[in-house]
């Protein structure tokens, strides 16, 4: 009896110890995790969705902070801003695209492959072309024609491509390739995409500015465009063309922002809020003074960008207050040429109709032109 008293009393206390001893130190760990929980949520980063500018590759944002061309080291200013309210950045989607961030300004991005000597004998046009990797047909259509020139009217006109990243080791070398064959080539390292167009346009200009600031006129030309150059260079030459301050193409009026998020032109009102575009020039081809390129890379600091790049230089323009202008004769800007036997090839300076075959077909021509292989959103926008 003796016995199983004192057992019972020895388990008795020793359950008051354990209790005792636990109770305290599961309150210690809960209110411990809690506390790591709620400091987590406040400042652990979060992994966010890639781009909806680099998602089409479903590779890295490259670079963003790499110091440029011009050496400097910067961010757009929404990044920057928002990095310092500390405010989280805005997540929109359209159907299987994120948008969050676009560092898009040429100084987050440097030269692959470049030609920085190109510019030494000061030509007087300059065509920048940005083409897709891939798009080794397109580049040969050029260069097998108006490409091929380089010189007219007693001008020397220049002609280079630019490409971004080709997403491979094999295509890579195939370019490295290309480029030691023809030293035509430019390469920066941002992710070749549609909805980089943007990036690629800067870059083009940062190249001009930094590279080129010699050359009188430069012209950025899509890939699946026929330039006629005697047409070009005469209204280059004309004593009303300004040598400042000037771009000209097929100019877009009070062009409204599309705001349908199943479009492919979509643009969010967190990147433009604004619901009309700033006059713009056509994206598919349009030269511009020399003097133009420092002041767009300049003015793109306090612009906000977004992916519809024609748009964006406008709206950069805007920011310097500079208007484009019109050409004298706005019909040699043409869109699409789908009848040859309806329009007077000759008269035209671009023009847009078909494959990179058929412009190795024209060659030929006195005044040939080059096809256009896809329709651009400026074109869906002039669509009843």
């Amino acid at each position: 009896m003796a016995i199983e008293c004192i057992r019972k009393r020895c388990c008795l206390a020793q359950r008051r110890v354990f209790k005792g001893h636990i109770k305290p130190g599961f309150v210690v760990l809960v209110t411990l995790t809690l506390f790591l929980s709620i400091i987590a949520y406040i400042y652990m980063p979060v992994t966010l969705p890639l781009s909806w500018f680099n998602n089409a590759n479903q590779t890295k944002l490259y670079n963003v902070v790499h110091e440029g061309l011009s050496g400097k080291r910067n961010f757009w200013n929404f990044l920057t801003e928002q990095a310092i309210e500390k405010k989280p950045i805005v997540s929109i989607r359209t159907e299987d695209i994120s948008i969050y961030q676009y560092a898009a300004h040429p100084h987050n991005y440097h030269f692959i492959l470049d030609e920085p000597d190109k510019c030494k004998q000061d030509p007087f046009l300059v065509f920048m072309v940005p083409v897709a990797p891939h798009q080794l047909d397109a580049r040969n259509a050029i260069r097998s024609t108006w490409g091929n020139e380089s010189s007219v009217q007693g001008k020397a006109v220049l002609t280079l491509f630019l490409v971004g990243l080709t997403g491979g080791a094999e295509a890579q070398q195939q370019l490295e390739e290309e480029s030691r064959q023809h030293r035509d080539l430019l390469q920066s390292n941002f992710v070749d995409s549609y909805f980089n167009l943007t990036i690629k346009t800067m870059v083009i200009m940062d190249w001009l500015a930094t590279r080129c600031p010699q050359a009188a006129y430069a012209m950025k030309v899509d890939s699946d465009m026929y330039i006629n150059l005697e047409n070009m260079m005469t209204l280059l030459l004309s004593p009303n063309t300004p040598r400042q301050n000037y771009i000209t193409g097929y100019l877009m009026w009070d062009r409204p922002v599309i705001r349908d998020k199943s479009s492919k032109w979509y643009v969010p009102e967190e990147l433009y809020p604004e619901s009309i575009y700033p006059t713009y020039v056509l994206g598919m081809g349009y030269v511009f003074s020399n003097d133009l390129p420092p002041k767009i890379v300049k003015a793109s600091e306090a612009v906000k960008p977004f992916n519809i790049e024609d748009a964006y230089v406008g709206a950069c323009l805007k920011q310097l207050v500079i208007n484009p202008s019109g050409a004298p004769d706005p019909s040699q800007f043409h869109t699409y040429v789908n009848d040859r036997e309806s329009i007077d090839l000759s008269k035209l300076i671009t023009a847009i109709a078909g494959s990179p075959e058929k412009r190795r077909g024209q060659r030929g021509l006195s005044k040939p032109f080059m096809p256009k292989q896809q329709i651009s959103h400026q074109t869906h926008e002039m669509s009843p």
